[in-house]
């Protein structure tokens, strides 16, 4: 049975590794078992934060409603409550969109909620 050579895979397999270790701090870039380490956690991070990140962009918008509304007079709960109610289906994210950036939009949407008539 002929001699089978293993370098070149290995060569590519741990330059593919070392690849992705651009950045990282100390042998963690340059040797390859802690490189491999480092990235396979790196990976595993990569994966759960990008759900995390969903959530935490949602906790960060319903606090800026929550903000918002209660500096109007309507706490967050009742400020959802009334939106529905009057039919005004606008997700979370442009909700705090308005809030931060377009302030007599979100007084409207409050009143509306409220279940006043907009001021004009």
């Amino acid at each position: 049975m002929p001699r089978v050579k293993r370098g070149v895979p290995a060569r590519r397999r741990h330059k593919k590794i070392l690849k992705l270790a651009k950045g990282f701090r100390l042998t963690h870039r340059t040797l390859f078992r802690p490189a491999n380490e480092a990235v396979l956690h790196s990976l595993q991070y990569a994966f759960r934060d990008r759900r995390a990140r969903k959530r935490d962009m949602r906790k960060l918008w319903i606090t800026r409603i929550n903000a918002a509304s209660r500096s109007h007079g309507l706490p967050y709960n009742q400020f959802m409550h009334g939106l529905k109610v009057a039919g005004v289906t606008i997700n979370r994210k442009m909700l705090a969109d308005l809030a931060v950036r377009d302030d007599q939009s979100f007084i409207q949407l409050v009143d509306l909620a409220k279940g006043s008539p907009a001021k004009s």
